[in-house]
């Protein structure tokens, strides 16, 4: 079970990898452009990446259950998401 929680670790670390480039890029256009929409782009994977972190602080440091870690990251990505879907929306308008 020792190499299910080291690849849990290693994909959640590639994840928060690339979330944060995802997040720093937005961020970076929305400075570029003024543009609203992404500036929330920014904001829901910068929430959905904090989740990532989150779980494996929780779990790795506070001793946190697997499935609690899981829980927090679920809500996070889910708030994550619709933040996302937010920022598409106010494309539309």
């Amino acid at each position: 079970m020792i190499w299910v929680e080291t690849a849990i670790v290693v994909v959640k670390t590639v994840i928060l990898l690339l979330g944060s480039g995802i997040t720093y890029i937005a961020f970076r256009a929305y400075r570029n452009t003024g543009t609203p929409s992404l500036r929330v782009l920014g904001i829901g994977f910068g929430v959905i990446t904090f989740g990532v972190l989150l779980a494996g602080i929780a779990h790795q440091i506070l001793s946190v259950s697997l499935e609690m870690g899981i829980l927090i990251n679920s809500i996070l990505v889910a708030i994550g998401l619709a933040i996302v879907l937010y920022s598409l929306y106010l494309e539309r308008g």
